[in-house]
């Protein structure tokens, strides 16, 4: 590949990455190779493959920020998000593919955390890229033998008369914490709801602040 410092057009139209001062890891040259193998046999076409990158971008937690915002300020969705977490999702345009999302609601006497302890499974239709530290083994640990020291450490204290339940994700099943909705926010609109919606909050490690 060359590397002259401008930008290199592959077979299916996508510039190649502009850092090439680096050489590309094994996973970069990879993907490379099925993007261009697919766009070769005709299973997609260049823009069909850009359409579905553009898609995974456009996913961040604003999108659950939304969804704890509505179950807020609408308790019969709420009642159908802890019910069944995808149907409430697309209720709202939200698509999560073949994903059971599995939404579990904070109250004054329950915490839930969210883990994922073999790998990084995480709702990334709702929440985008998890963060580096949920992909760790020092979280993926120590937030089922130590929660509530993890807790801590995240500025989260917990009353000890409040149960803490952890919950594993898995490959095909991911859970969403619907955060307790804090007080004094009686009132606001969803949309001054979700902007005290944090990512932390919808794994379990924060709680929504004003």
């Amino acid at each position: 590949m060359p590397h002259d410092g401008h930008d290199h057009v592959s077979p299916s139209g996508h510039p190649y990455r502009p850092d090439q001062d680096a050489p590309l890891t094994h996973w970069q040259v990879m993907e490379i190779a099925v993007r261009e193998l697919l766009v070769e046999k005709g299973i997609a076409t260049a823009e069909e493959i850009q359409a579905q990158i553009d898609s995974m971008d456009r996913r961040s937690p604003a999108l659950g920020a939304k969804v704890v915002a509505r179950a807020w300020s609408d308790e019969d969705f709420k009642a159908r998000l802890l019910a069944d977490g995808s149907a409430a999702c697309r209720e709202m345009g939200i698509e999560v593919d073949a994903l059971k999302l599995i939404v579990v609601e904070n109250t004054e006497d329950v915490h839930n955390l969210v883990v994922c302890t073999l790998c990084s499974c995480y709702p990334r239709n709702v929440l985008g890229l998890p963060p580096d530290w949920y992909k760790q083994r020092a979280y993926r640990t120590r937030a089922v033998r130590e929660p509530r020291t993890v807790l801590k450490e995240f500025g989260v204290e917990l009353p000890g008369t409040t149960a803490l339940r952890v919950h594993d994700s898995t490959a095909d099943m991911r859970y969403l914490v619907l955060p307790k909705r804090p007080d004094g926010a009686e009132g606001w609109s969803e949309e001054q709801l979700a902007e005290i919606v944090s990512r932390d909050s919808m794994i379990g490690v924060a709680v929504p602040q004003i």
